[in-house]
């Protein structure tokens, strides 16, 4: 038997860093959504005990460095699991790209080996067992609008933001999460509304939603890779109701309430950077 999981992008339509841990990792406070682009992921049941990870992308490692890999060992090891599982993943979304790629196929592999081995486990405790690889995997468990607070743990469903068009763009970079994050002074950084924001979603308020965006890691990337402001910039030129960093870049996005203007902004910036994809809300 074949299973199929969809593993969707995500987008931080607000975040902020508000202090650095006595565990090393930083307190945030986020609102992420996700949006229609995915990879796919494909789960065989072995018969014999062992993991096997296999992508279209020849640069990714398949082995304990990959997520995908490390979800499917975690729930073998907690519920004792011998036999094995084959996984192969279509990679769509960009790498190292803020989009919370890795994250995601986590978490599908999470979902996906759950309901191949008809292990039983609510997505709060897929949540809890994804925290162990990477601080957005609880998110990506759910992979609708939420609040996200603490380290990443705590996650809070919001109801699904305004639909309207999404343009993505990935200049040709890539970049650190953690080398982003070292160098962050919470002190300087430019500090969110992240419950604001929160409240325009409950409200289903896309103007609102609109002015509480922001990305308080955007300045942090943006110095080091002033393409990013130049996205921005185009992206308001051609006409999007709002443009933003995801995540620790250095994918930008725009928002339009109609498609004619969106596909505008997916012209214009089409010639500017090689990956741009034109997706809708989920």
């Amino acid at each position: 038997m074949e299973l199929i999981e969809k593993a969707p992008a995500k987008i931080n339509l607000g975040l902020d860093v508000l202090y650095k841990r006595p565990d090393g990792y930083h307190e945030l406070e986020m609102v992420m959504s996700s949006v229609d682009l995915a990879d796919h992921l494909f789960f065989e049941e072995l018969s014999e005990n062992r993991i096997i990870v296999e992508t279209n992308k020849a640069f990714l490692p398949v082995d304990q460095r990959n997520n995908v890999y490390q979800a499917a060992l975690l729930l073998k090891k907690k519920y004792q699991i011998k036999k094995g599982v084959k996984i192969v993943v279509k990679k769509n979304i960009p790498v190292a790209a803020g989009l919370g790629g890795g994250s995601t196929d986590c978490a599908a592999a999470l979902r996906g080996i759950n309901r191949l081995w008809e292990l039983g486990c609510s997505l709060e405790e897929l949540a809890e067992i994804g925290l162990e690889v990477g601080t957005d995997v609880p998110y990506c468990v759910y992979g609708q609008t939420a609040y996200v607070g603490g380290k990443g743990e705590i996650v809070q469903l919001l109801p699904a933001m305004p639909s309207c068009w999404i343009i993505l763009v990935k200049p040709k970079m890539s970049v650190s999460t953690r080398t982003v994050f070292r160098e962050i002074d919470t002190q300087k950084i430019q500090h969110q509304d992240i419950p604001g924001l929160a409240d325009a979603l409950r409200q289903q308020d896309y103007q609102k939603m609109l002015t509480k965006m922001g990305n308080s890691l955007e300045d942090v990337t943006g110095k080091r890779h002033p393409v990013i402001y130049q996205i921005k910039e185009r992206m308001i030129k051609y006409g999007a109701d709002a443009a933003l960093m995801s995540g620790s870049g250095p994918t930008v996005f725009a928002l339009c309430q109609h498609y004619s203007r969106a596909q505008r902004v997916y012209n214009g910036l089409k010639g500017f950077c090689e990956e741009v994809y034109l997706v809708r809300t989920l």
